[in-house]
């Protein structure tokens, strides 16, 4: 398939590199052109402009926020504009459900088709395309796009026909990590103070088959918060848009509000560059154990 890429970050980079291992035909723009130099060593088509990219059967957009895709999506020259009617636009970005209903009903008002299909998985996970896809859309417009959500990913978990659920699903997944790694910053900063090497705790804890476990916890004890695999910045935008959904859902989510308030604490402390799980540091700091974030 033709498909156009949009946003080479951390994660988009990986997946549209599998994209094109898979055999299709990809266009990739980013904001810094610089991203877009090893793909297009690799075999892709340089696109000067969003416009560019959108001249496919298909899009995806990988971006930081709401913010980016608004912008990229409603703008001048943006996807809205450029795409062809009957084509589609893939959105794997973490966004809030008012969002994705807009985007909703914008597409079907061009006569374009909308999918959303966030991802689930770290930076090494999308490079190995490993990653956990969640698709929602109508049966038309997620069918033909399941060759090129399978490229990205290890398993295509379908969410029904209304493209929100889809997002509402990866919010609380992603809530459910942060409330993980606070609980285990906090775990682990308790047998540190009481005198125990953390990886000392993290091989226990990993004895048995907890994945999620040995990948933060191993951040947490060797301190490897830098280059980040998941930026605390978008962690608090994360929790924060779960909670907007609870709240909207009216469905009470305190633990969801204790971690906001510890990663704004990390933020406000310095820790814009690093990874989500150092919050840890905050634990840490709090048990008087002089944990440092900058």
């Amino acid at each position: 398939m033709k498909v156009g890429f949009i946003g080479l970050g951390n994660m988009g980079s990986g997946m549209a590199a599998n994209l094109l291992k898979a055999g299709h035909e990809v266009a990739v723009y980013n904001r810094s052109a610089e991203k877009t130099r090893p793909l297009v060593e690799q075999g892709a088509r340089y696109a000067a402009q969003v416009a560019d990219a959108c001249r496919a059967d298909a899009v995806f957009t990988m971006l930081a926020d709401d913010h980016a895709l608004e912008c990229v999506v409603f703008g001048d020259h943006g996807v809205l504009a450029s795409l062809g009617k009957g084509k589609t636009h893939i959105s794997s970005s973490t966004i809030s459900i008012s969002l994705s209903e807009r985007l909703t009903e914008a597409h079907g008002k061009a006569g374009q088709k909308f999918v959303a299909a966030p991802v689930l998985g770290r930076p090494e996970a999308a490079a190995a395309a490993k990653l956990a896809v969640l698709a929602a859309g109508a049966p038309d417009a997620v069918e033909p796009c399941l060759p090129l959500l399978e490229a990205i990913g290890q398993k295509t978990f379908r969410m029904g026909d209304k493209p929100p659920v889809a997002n509402l699903v990866k919010l609380s997944a992603n809530f459910l990590i942060a409330s993980l790694v606070e609980a285990l910053s906090e775990a682990m900063a308790l047998v540190a103070k009481a005198g125990l090497d953390q990886k000392e705790f993290l091989k226990f804890l990993t004895s048995f088959d907890a994945p999620l476990f040995k990948v933060y916890g191993t951040l947490i004890a060797e301190k490897k918060f830098e280059p980040a695999g998941f930026a605390a910045t978008l962690g608090l935008k994360d929790v924060r848009l779960a909670l907007a959904a609870g709240e909207s859902l009216r469905v009470p989510l305190p633990i969801a509000s204790l971690v906001r308030d510890k990663l704004l604490t990390l933020l406000a402390q310095g820790g814009e560059k690093l990874d989500w799980s150092a919050v840890s540091l905050i634990a840490e700091e709090q048990a008087g154990l002089k944990a440092r974030v900058a």
